[in-house]
This record gives C-alpha cells, structure tokens and sequence, in this order.
C-alpha cells in the first residue's frame, strides 16, 4: 500500500520528537458513540509508560508523516432543500449551524459538492442549457439553480464563509448526447456525448459559463469534476465516458478554453466509479499536457479499488472519495459501521478527503427515480422533526476534529480499525473502532507513551491528545 510521506526532519520536534520528554502531554477529550448515546464526552483516559507489548498495540510512527487532510463534507442536492425549507426557520438554521459552523461540536464541514444541472436527488431532469442545438448556449440559465440549489449553498455559506465548494455534471445538456436522453434506458441505447468537436467546445463553453454565472452569484466554485460516474449509463442523468474520450474533451477543449479564458477553477478527473486505474487515470495521464493541468483524482463506488494504485502512480495529484456509498435508506448503526470503513479504506490509501453524499433528506429518503438512500438527516415534515442518523456522528468523529492541514500519522500494527493525524494546531486525533459483539482492549503507542481504554461493542472513538491545555 503507497503512502505519501515526508522524511523525520519536517515533524514537529515539540509534538512527535519530545513525548518522552513531555509530562504534560495527556488526553484532553475522548469521545464515543455506540448508536444509542452518540458524541458522549468519556472521562480521558491518563497517558501510561510504554508497557512494551508489541502484539496488542498500535504503534503511531513518529518518523514519517502521511499526506495532508484537506477536508471532509456533503453534497447540496434539491431535494435536500426542500427538505430543509419545509423546516421552521429556527430549526432550519440549527441543522445548517451542525453542519457547516466552524464553531460548536458540529460537523464543522469545510469541503461541499454541488451538480452542474440535474443529479439523481433532483425534483427532475434538466440542464442548464436545455434548447436543442444551442451551440453558442445563448439560452443558458442558472433560474433552475436559483430555486434550490443556490438557496441551500447560501445558507451554508453564511455559516461557513470559508466553505469550498466544488462540482460536477452528472450529464450534460440531453442534446449534446447521442441518446438525446438525460438517463439511459440500456439495450442499443448510446450513453456518450456526442464525440463532435462543435458539441465538444459548446460543452467546454458550459463549464465556463457555469463557473462565470455562480461566481457573480457570490458562489466561488474551487473545483470541477468532469462527470459524475463515466463508466456507468444510469436510469437517471448520466453520460458515459471513455478514458480515450475524456482525454481528448480534457486536451483539446477544456483545458484550452480554461486558460483562454483565465479560470483559475481546478481541474479534477473525475468522480470515477472504475476499479482498474488504467481505465481512466493511466490514459488521460498518459499525456503530459493533460496531466500539468489536471489537479487531481476523485473516486467512489468501485473506484475505491483504485484509488491504492492512483496515489502510487500518480503521487503529486490530490485524491479525493466523492460520494460516500449511499445505502437503501436503512441510516441505521450498520450502515453507520459500513460508512466507517470506507472512511479508512480511502484515507490509509491517500485520500486527502471525504465527502458525503445525502446530507438531508426526508422520511424515506426517496430519490426521484424511487430509490431509498441515507442521509446524514432526515426530516419528518409533519412534526417540525430532524433526526441526527448514526451516519453523522460517524462522519463527526472525524470532521470535527481533524482540522484542515492536519497530517495522517502512520499507524503500524493491528491498526486496521484506527487512524490519527496531527493537526496544525499541533494537537493529535486518534480516531478508532470496535466493530466486534465483545469489548476490545485498544492500546496505542506513541513516542514513549500508551494510550489504553476499554471500548464497548460495536462503536466508535475520538481521542485528542495535547502538549498543553486547549479550550
């Protein structure tokens, strides 16, 4: 497994070279969920003299770091929206505050995707330029967005200023398609966009306009994602890609009308939904040009057996895992434990973020096309009612406390379960899980020290380590 890492000299000598050194370095919050009593503050377990066991432990290596953390999150989709403007607007502002306010024992979110028209959690289909053959996209408009989407990100905004928000397409205009459909119904039936080049630079066109029209809307998009999920057609908006077809949309047409046109907007391949990286990575990349140019990496879905590969082969670009997997609308404790093992399968494998997909939806969870999902929430409507889905504390344990910079340490042992970072305020955060019917006995070692606690059955932990007292 490849790990990005930097030599001993760039650690902190005061936080990972002075632990034997430093009585003052103790436990100052441990927190646990198990389903039923979520975010609970456990009394902090007191720091041990190394006990030398070398089976049992996890050992956090001080002599490497791994790569830097960027972020953690959710998706904005429509339905959301509705969901949450159904609310009161004092509870409304509460889910928003949990959330995305940098403040409180929220998520404290600081990364957020959005679709480029039309997602399968829309109300419907559309684009944002739906008149057929409109190669000059005079009749792009942003009135749909304006409607949900741009309401939810607002509202986010105003609790996150900071809050850096990328994008994707899950199919462009129908027209441009050569099903002339914004789903695929199988068979026969074509998925790609039309590989001409007049489409191909009205597509290129689109992103920037996009870009343009949502940052006069005082929503600066950081990012974009070619496509959501290329190596599927879906029954809802998507469009496949070749990784020969993306290479050639990326050189010939996107990347040239980016710089022509001064966007400073990054430039992702992704979100891929394919487990052989030489699907799409290895060929895009193949080409110099594209590869400059291109800033990294997303992966869901099957892309998770992929992502291992990327970071080794391509280890300047950024990873990212987009989309969480979404479940069948169950937002119980094993979807919860499910969630969490995704969350370390991509960060030990060099993911720099995670991102969520359903952030609220209501009762059922229902999408346009009648499947049930998760959701970090789901609101009951009837009852003024929001409620708090395993799913979110498990994504808390972790956003919450690991800050933007921080570091992954690189854990050795029996470790498959536990993770830790060092964050740029120089506190380090050991997130762990029992997902046994039994208590686990976790002992980890740091420096000349042990860290021991109990953990119950089925459930999750956050530890904070301080040099010093923090408030």
């Amino acid at each position: 497994m490849h790990t990005k890492s930097t030599p001993a000299p760039s650690l902190n000598p005061v936080v990972l070279g002075s632990f034997r050194q430093s009585p003052a370095l103790h436990v100052h919050r441990w927190i646990s969920s198990d389903g039923l009593t979520n975010g609970k503050d456990e009394t902090p377990p007191s720091l041990q003299a190394d006990d030398g066991d070398t089976h049992h432990a996890i050992e956090i290596d001080t002599t490497q770091l791994g790569q830097v953390i960027d972020g953690f999150g959710g998706c904005f989709n429509e339905r959301g929206w509705e969901s949450l403007d159904a609310l009161s607007t004092p509870l409304r502002e509460q889910v928003l505050k949990n959330l995305f306010a940098q403040d409180g024992e929220g998520c404290r979110f600081t990364l957020a995707r959005t679709p480029i028209g039309a997602s399968d959690y829309a109300m419907d289909w559309y684009s944002l330029a739906d008149t057929p053959e409109d190669y000059e996209l005079k009749d792009f408009s942003l009135a749909r967005d304006r409607k949900y989407l741009l309401p939810f990100i607002k509202a986010a905004l105003q609790q996150n200023p900071r809050l850096q928000i990328w994008a994707s397409p899950w199919c462009p205009p129908a027209w441009m398609k050569i099903n002339g459909r914004y789903d695929y119904k199988g068979g026969v039936e074509v998925c790609h966009i039309r590989q001409e080049s007049r489409v191909l630079e009205a597509y290129a066109r689109y992103f920037d306009l996009y870009l343009r029209e949502y940052h006069k809307e005082g929503v600066p998009i950081y990012a974009i994602h070619v496509q959501n999920e290329p190596a599927s057609g879906q029954v809802f908006p998507s469009c496949e890609w070749s990784g020969e077809e993306l290479l050639n949309f990326l050189k010939n047409h996107l990347i040239p009308s980016f710089l022509k046109e001064k966007i400073s907007a990054e430039i992702w391949l992704g979100t891929i939904n394919h487990g052989d990286v030489r699907a799409y990575a290895s060929k895009v990349f193949a080409d110099p040009f594209v590869r400059q140019h291109v800033t990294g990496l997303g992966y869901q879905w099957d892309g998770k057996h992929a992502i291992g590969d990327a970071a080794a082969l391509f280890p300047e670009k950024k990873l990212m895992q987009t989309e969480s997997e979404c479940g069948n609308g169950s937002n119980d404790k094993a979807a919860g434990m499910h969630t969490y093992s995704l969350i370390t399968h991509y960060l030990k494998r060099g993911a720099n973020s995670y991102l969520y997909w359903n952030l609220v939806l209501d009762k059922g969870g229902y999408s346009t096309w009648s499947w049930q999902q998760n959701s970090l929430l789901t609101v009951e409507r009837a009852k003024n009612l929001v409620i708090y889905n395993f799913e979110y504390h498990v994504l808390r344990h972790f956003s919450r406390f690991v800050q933007v910079g921080a570091r992954r340490l690189i854990t050795k042992g029996k470790d498959q379960h536990c993770l830790a970072f060092l964050n740029p305020d120089e506190t380090v955060v050991i997130v762990a899980q029992n997902p046994r019917y039994t208590p686990l006995l976790l002992k980890v070692r740091l420096g000349g020290r042990m860290l021991t606690a109990t953990l119950p059955p089925e459930s999750l932990h956050t530890f904070v380590l301080a040099i010093s007292s923090i408030n």
